[in-house]
């Protein structure tokens, strides 16, 4: 009988250590995207790399990119391609083929890929979360988040986040598909509210028209 209640105890308590660690976890996401949140805009650097063992697929060097974030509003330079978003309608300019889409809402996330415009939000629905390691790294102090979809078909693995401990931003990102792809995002340049214009979340169709455009 003592042996039972032993067991049973361990198991309290190894539940309530899951449970204390999720609640660390998500606090500390929360706190992330309150403080990167806060800012008037966010103007974020960043690499990216692709790997895929099993398919030989690696691209190196990494792919850069970068976007402005005033609240809702983005303008993504990403792949070769402008996302310009204003709220309300997103328009996504591709140059090389000189074609523009232009489509209401955000970017959707179903094709089991989390763009950089959602970096502060992507969390907050339909993961589990546990702190991972803490690491040094080149003077800073990184906190490893790991997030678990909840959907067992999703596509997406697992995601890492590295927060820096002391300013509370993100650093990486480290997504691991279920196809056993690997997408990470390093930022190398973060302003914060900057002087930017209004027309940096504007699409100027009639500049583009001017310019031979396909706008769809």
């Amino acid at each position: 009988m003592k042996k039972l209640g032993f067991l049973f105890l361990a198991i309290c308590l190894s539940f309530n250590t899951v449970a204390q660690n999720a609640s660390e976890a998500k606090k500390l996401l929360d706190d992330v995207s309150t403080k990167m949140g806060a800012y008037k805009n966010m103007y974020i650097g960043f690499d990216s790399t692709l790997t895929n063992e099993e398919a030989g697929i690696t691209n190196d060097p990494p792919i850069r990119g970068n976007i402005t974030i005033q609240q809702e509003k983005y303008n993504l330079k990403y792949l070769g391609n402008d996302f310009v978003f204003d709220g309300k309608k997103l328009a996504v300019i591709n140059h090389e083929e000189k074609e523009i889409a232009v489509t209401e809402g955000d970017l959707e996330e179903e094709d089991g890929f989390i763009y950089p415009s959602k970096l502060l939000t992507f969390y907050k629905e339909g993961y589990t979360f546990k702190m991972g390691k803490l690491q040094n790294s080149k003077g800073r102090k990184l906190q490893y988040v790991t997030l678990t979809p909840i959907d067992s078909s999703s596509e997406i693995i697992k995601v890492e986040l590295a927060i820096d401990a002391k300013t509370k931003h993100i650093y990486k990102l480290i997504q691991s598909g279920a196809n056993g792809s690997k997408t990470t995002f390093t930022i190398n340049v973060f302003k914060s509210d900057q002087t930017i214009s209004s027309k940096l979340f504007s699409f100027d169709k009639a500049k583009y028209q001017k310019q031979g455009y396909l706008i769809d």
